[in-house]
């Protein structure tokens, strides 16, 4: 990257963080002429905080980035964690929405799809391999994935840049580990109710407790909502369940048993598959303007749309310290989901000259199964001046997909009127073009060593080495009538190392640099199966935690390339060669502060360089990859008040700025920029308080992103969700 590019991007990244100094630096001298502030103290025990609640929205501890509690200032990478406060202020529903202020993050970017949590980490798609819970990897392919209502969480950590040294293939830009609720060794009584301006109507519950002397707790939380949704024709209920219990006979050992039940029974929302040329252009033929398509409209067909989800899961963590204090534990889980789906959707405009859209009648039925082990230990050794944390582990990924996709004969599907759509129309039976069972295996062997010595250095050093085995039955199909089998081996090492040096202030540089692998299933044009993504990461940063108050910030700057990415020309697009190269660059700035235990501020920005480096169209070299956008920013602010008749209410809002996008890997069609406001009045009394949020304030109607022209979605528009919890 030029030398030029960085000195902007650090332009712009002290412009944003100076256009935040005023603003605080007058409240500070309000508040200095009236009431002396305190630091605010995080206590906590240090075994618990690395996955248990986050003291307002201030973590300090995380167990994502290196496999032990550590403090985030020690990871050689960037690293973000939201808690269940934040969440709550932001008034999410889903773990998408709750990362919609998280430096580093796209969320959203096929708008508000009820049944998947997309997301995009420095530029590449995290939500199929990049999407872990409580440290395991909530593996997808095709629709063979794991939903996860955000309600059960406690936190959500976002470790950014490759993480192959730690938990074996997954997306080289980084990933969101999902971090459960379970028990707390005290009486926990909580529930919720809400509904939103659509109609839609939830109840979630948190209840929790002690027994046998204190050895023993439990919590079983759970939601269930219903209703309709902002698309025409979509509604339907859904619901989980997660009971868990912790066994603690000593303060050396603890099993926990974690487990969960979900249902989804619904239909598809509209907003999305929609041409480019009608959101984010308008519709013009002849001379006559049709405008844009109404972000609400669905076009599918209502009495054939469904979406059905049977999920379930089971696993435990144990843990067990011995006199000599080093750590064993084993963190396995099994998770079995049934998803079936019949979805009618557009598929570009008829002709030029026409308002109707084509359609896709589609559909699969598909079965998914997951087992996952870790088993770690963790200790100390001192070899003279040098304190090393020692870890070492093996861990197994096992995954299982029987699927079966089918869809009607192309162009047999009736369209539709964008404008004025018509339902009821005869659609033609779906044939399967796809009948699979396919097995992925992963068995990993890894260490770990940070190194503390010289009063402040630290160097994190991190070695592994996995062995992969992918299995594919191919049954026949309409299109073909003779089974095959395919299989492949593959094994990869991957590493990392880090130095960074805390200073007494609570300033730790650091810089590091990572290899990463990522298996991909499918095959090329030649009928191969694909070779494992790789490609490196150099990062260099600062993380600061002051000593005055209670806060965290983090600036890193990095440079990842990822290789052997599977490509097509603009001639065929469904033959594929793995001859790609992507490189993304940028610099991300992230700011949380507990000013008070009252008053919350959150500031982020991001600026990336997203280049095709290597591509089978060669047209598409040297271009921005369609999707992410290469800015964004947001900032954010809580404050209840203390004092007279209004003790309790609180006021929030935040701004969030996306930047423009490409529509086309060949940069011909570009997704303007926008900047969305959202809004938070609250009140809170003893045990008792009720909570509006409003998003997208002034209900600006944009377009997400788009992959091609022909696939173009709609972000989400206002929306009011109003909540009354309570606890006894």
């Amino acid at each position: 990257m030029s030398r030029l590019y960085w000195m902007k991007a650090l332009l712009a990244a002290s412009v944003a963080a100076a256009a935040m100094m005023p603003p605080m630096a007058a409240f500070a001298q309000s508040v200095q002429s009236s009431t002396q502030l305190e630091p605010v103290v995080v206590e906590g025990e240090a075994g618990d905080s690395a996955t248990g609640p986050v003291q307002g929205i201030v973590a300090k501890k995380t167990k994502t980035g290196s496999k032990t509690a550590a403090d985030i200032k020690e990871i050689p990478q960037s690293v973000s964690v939201v808690g269940r406060q934040e969440i709550d202020d932001q008034g999410a529903q889903k773990v998408d929405e709750a990362l919609r202020y998280t430096a580093g993050v796209f969320a959203q970017p096929f708008g508000p799809d009820s049944d998947t949590n997309w997301l995009f980490i420095r530029g590449f798609q995290a939500t199929a391999t990049g999407t872990y819970m409580d440290g395991l990897q909530l593996f997808s392919y095709g629709f063979g994935g794991f939903y996860v209502d955000s309600f059960g969480l406690e936190r959500i950590e976002v470790l950014k840049g490759p993480a192959s040294v730690l938990y074996g293939g997954s997306n080289p830009g980084g990933l969101v580990n999902y971090v459960s609720k379970r028990p707390e060794f005290e009486r926990k009584r909580y529930i919720e109710t809400g509904i939103n301006d659509a109609g839609n109507v939830y109840l979630g519950f948190d209840i929790g407790d002690v027994a046998n002397n204190d050895t023993v707790s439990y919590r079983i939380n759970g939601k269930v909502a219903g209703g309709d949704t902002y698309s025409d024709l979509q509604n339907g209920w859904r619901g989980f369940i997660s009971p868990s219990i912790t066994w603690k006979p000593d303060e050396a050992t603890t099993l926990t048993i974690l487990a969960n039940y979900s249902h989804i029974d619904e239909n598809h929302n509209g907003g999305s598959f929609l041409p480019y040329e009608g959101t984010v252009t308008d519709r013009i033929i002849g001379g006559v303007n049709y405008g844009r398509i109404d972000p609400d409209a669905n076009f599918t067909e209502p009495s054939v749309d469904l979406y059905k989800r049977e999920q379930g899961s089971i696993g435990y963590e144990f843990e067990h310290t011995f006199d000599n204090d080093w750590t064993v534990r084993s963190n396995t889980r099994y998770s079995a989901a049934n998803i079936q789906e019949v979805s009618v959707y557009p598929n570009g405009w008829v002709s030029p000259a026409s308002t109707q859209l084509n359609r896709i009648n589609f559909g699969h039925d598909t079965d998914a199964k997951t087992f996952l082990s870790d088993l770690q230990i963790e200790g100390k050794v001192q070899t003279g001046a040098v304190e090393h944390t020692l870890l070492a582990g093996i861990d197994y990924k096992y995954y299982n997909i029987d699927q079966v996709q089918s869809s009607a004969l192309f162009g047999t599907t009736p369209p539709i009127d964008a404008f004025t759509p018509v339902y009821g129309s005869t659609l033609t039976p779906r044939v399967s073009y796809l009948s699979q069972n396919l097995t992925q295996q992963q068995l990993g062997f890894y260490a770990q060593d940070q190194l503390r010595f010289g009063d402040g250095w630290l160097v994190t050093l991190n070695g592994r080495y996995d062995r992969g085995w992918l299995g594919a039955d191919n049954r026949p199909t309409f299109y073909s009538a003779s089974p095959s089998a395919q299989s492949q081996t593959v094994g990869d090492f991957s590493g990392r190392a880090g130095l960074a040096y805390e200073f007494a202030d609570g300033v730790t540089p650091y810089a590091s640099f990572a290899t990463f692998f990522n298996p991909v299933i499918g095959t090329d044009a030649n009928g191969n199966l694909f070779n494992p993504e790789t490609g490196q990461q150099y990062e260099v940063g600062v993380k600061y935690v002051p000593t005055f108050i209670d806060g965290l910030f983090t600036v890193s700057l990095f440079d990842l390339t990822r290789q052997n990415v599977a490509t097509a020309t603009a001639a065929n697009p469904f033959a594929q060669y793995q001859t790609g190269e992507m490189r993304s660059r940028g610099v991300e700035l992230e700011g949380k502060v507990n000013i008070t235990e009252d008053f919350k501020v959150t500031g982020a920005f991001t600026a990336y360089d997203l280049k095709i480096t290597k591509d089978k169209e060669p047209t598409y070299v040297g271009k921005t990859p369609f999707i992410a956008p290469e800015v964004m920013a947001s900032a954010s602010v809580d404050y209840t008040f203390r004092g007279d008749w209004y003790d309790g209410i609180s006021v929030g809002g935040g701004l969030r700025y996306l930047g423009s996008s490409w529509a086309d890997n060949a940069n011909t069609a570009k997704v303007p920029a926008v900047t969305l406001a959202d809004l938070k009045l609250g009140y809170e009394k003893e045990n008792w308080g009720v909570d509006l949020n409003v998003t997208n304030l002034f209900n600006k109607t944009y377009v997400a992103s788009c992959q091609t022209t022909l696939t173009c979605s709609y972000g989400e528009g206002r929306s009011f969700k109003l909540k009354v919890h309570t606890t006894w």
